[in-house]
């Protein structure tokens, strides 16, 4: 099966790749990953970075500006607040799969938000 799975993340700063990578497995199981989306201001985080190495796949980020112009399921009035955006992993995961269709909708793992989407 290829690996057309595109894992959105909103995580806190210093969230280890443990905590990541223990989120993803519990949200799409062992299901392959094409990447890990996130927003801009993440994407360079160590453990964020850890975990999309253990994975052996690259991090795509999209700024704000990006993330809020997708319509999600889930708004976050809080993330919309403190990022100026209504939705990271949701809008992430949908933007990196070129507006696909979402199939984890966003879930909460220990702290890490975690939501998938497949290109259609």
């Amino acid at each position: 099966m290829p690996a057309d799975l595109v894992v959105g993340l909103g995580l806190r700063p210093s969230t280890d790749a443990a905590a990541i990578l223990e989120a993803i497995a519990v949200a799409v199981g062992d299901e392959p990953i094409r990447c890990l989306a996130t927003v801009d201001r993440r994407a360079g985080d160590l453990g964020l970075r850890t975990a999309a190495a253990t994975l052996g796949v690259t991090i795509v980020a999209f700024d704000a500006g990006e993330l809020a112009e997708v319509v999600v399921e889930s708004p976050s009035a809080r993330v919309q607040d403190a990022l100026g955006t209504p939705s990271v992993a949701e809008a992430a995961a949908l933007l990196g799969s070129g507006h696909g269709r979402l199939v984890v909708a966003k879930r909460v793992v220990n702290g890490v938000v975690v939501a998938a989407a497949r290109n259609v």
